[in-house]
């Protein structure tokens, strides 16, 4: 269990370095350079069966063909196998705000309230309270497991994960010599990114970033709304795509129902924003709402898209409500519990990025079968960059590598104390050297857990759909 750091304002950073080097008592860094399954570890798969329990039964095969595609789909879907792994290893203490699923696709060039490309983390689901080296390894094996997928040998692997390690440990040590506003204002715009790379960019490294800033500039909300939606009869539909996505009229057969339902999820959402936003919003009116299938780990869940237009047919707004449960980590970590877990996940998404969606809230509704749900709600597409890891070099993966552990440690720095853990952290490579043989080992594991949803279809202990 998490154990909560004591930092307080009226520590000196003495003090507060002192705390980070004691945590090397509870938990050495060699002791992060492994990972062996204890002999009471749950079956992977009754882990993902509980998970799916509180889902849509009819997506959860969805689900469990997107894991089966391989083995880093797999890693993206299994955080909560991972988050039992991990609550049960020694704990630093010294605690952030977790993202809580922090695997490489969830690193994204993304777009700021004043209409710039930011690099920071994109999905929250699993925010929560823990230790750091949570995270850190969550991202250090994803790093692993990718390189295995693209066919690069064991020493690549390792020099991208020990290059994610150094980018966190190295960032961690100038925050905490920074002033506290100095890091609160921190954020990886395009300059920064350009810092971050100037030293290690190649030509082609240069070509694909500058394509990659190009299309994330494309994938806007007009985008969005060109691809999924059409008029039918003189109005503005969602587009059904079912099972991926399906339209609310046609879940429910009573329209006056649908219509009052929509009404209170979206009053509810709405004061749950600052009142300039709360009259940005008033000045459209709903139109169409759709259930969407989103992700790996997260289908299954409720997701709607919700249309709304402006001024007139050319001036839409597109929003996604998405189911919020508990966070895997819950049960590992201390921490603030929430009377809404859709409040919490905005709570630690605007804790951690620099600059989040002006749209971004949470409600609570009833669901279609009658059960209360929390929900949070954010734009469905603004400019955002999705990393595409199989078309990596060894060397672009560990540039990628690189900006991830610099952004992960710029989230940590926000909510932890960015003095205790630089000093547990220390000036040389040994976290760094550590985290590769753990990366190794938990890339080991979740080919064997991969494996065992596998044979678990095959004997039909599950079923799987591939939509």
């Amino acid at each position: 269990m998490a154990v909560p750091s004591p930092f307080s304002a009226s520590l000196t950073p003495a003090e507060r370095a002192a705390y980070g080097k004691e945590a090397r008592g509870r938990a050495p860094r060699s002791s992060h350079g492994s990972f062996e399954a204890s002999r009471d570890r749950p079956d992977p798969v009754d882990v993902i069966e509980r998970q799916s329990a509180t889902r849509l039964p009819e997506l959860v095969p969805v689900r469990y063909g997107r894991m089966l595609e391989s083995p880093f789909r797999f890693y993206r879907g299994a955080a909560a196998i991972m988050a039992e792994d991990l609550g049960r290893a020694p704990s630093t203490g010294l605690a952030v705000q977790l993202c809580g699923d922090a695997h490489l696709l969830n690193f994204r060039l993304l777009a700021s309230p004043e209409r710039r490309l930011v690099f920071d983390i994109n999905d929250f689901d699993e925010t929560h309270t823990g230790p750091f080296e949570w995270d850190v390894k969550r991202l250090a094996a994803s790093f692993a497991i990718a390189g295995r997928a693209n066919g690069f040998p064991a020493g690549e692997q390792n020099r991208a994960v020990r290059a994610c390690g150094e980018a966190y440990r190295r960032r961690m040590r100038e925050f905490a010599g920074m002033r506290t506003l100095d890091i609160w204002y921190a954020q990886d715009d395009a300059d920064r990114l350009r810092e971050l790379m100037a030293s290690s960019m190649t030509r082609e490294a240069r070509r694909r970033t500058a394509e990659a800033t190009e299309r994330a500039r494309t994938r806007t909300h007009l985008q969005a709304f060109a691809k999924l939606t059409h008029v039918s009869a003189g109005a503005r539909r969602i587009t059904a795509d079912p099972p991926l996505i399906t339209p609310l009229r046609d879940l429910l057969d009573d329209p006056s129902a649908e219509e009052k339902g929509l009404r209170e999820v979206l009053d509810g959402y709405v004061r749950s924003l600052s009142s300039q936003h709360r009259h940005l919003l008033g000045r459209y009116h709903l139109v169409d709402v759709a259930r969407k299938v989103v992700g790996v780990g997260s289908v299954g869940t409720r997701c709607w898209i919700v249309l709304l237009l402006g001024r007139d047919d050319d001036d839409p707004l597109l929003l996604q409500a998405k189911e919020a449960q508990e966070s895997v980590l819950a049960p590992y970590a201390g921490g603030e519990r929430f009377d809404n877990q859709g409040r919490r996940v905005v709570a630690g998404q605007r804790l951690i990025q620099t600059t989040s969606d002006i749209l971004l809230g949470w409600t609570h509704a009833v669901g279609l079968d009658g059960r209360p749900r929390d929900f949070y709600v954010r734009q469905l597409r603004d400019w955002k960059g999705i990393a595409r890891p199989e078309t990596m070099d060894p060397g672009l993966l560990r540039l990628f590598a690189r900006l991830c552990g610099a952004s992960l440690a710029r989230a940590h720095a926000r909510s932890g104390d960015p003095v205790a853990i630089a000093a547990y952290l220390g000036r040389g490579d040994r976290f760094d050297r550590a985290l590769s043989g753990f990366a190794q080992d938990y890339a080991d594991r979740n080919e064997r857990d991969f494996e065992a949803l596998g044979a678990a279809v095959r004997s039909g202990r599950v079923r799987a759909e591939s939509p």
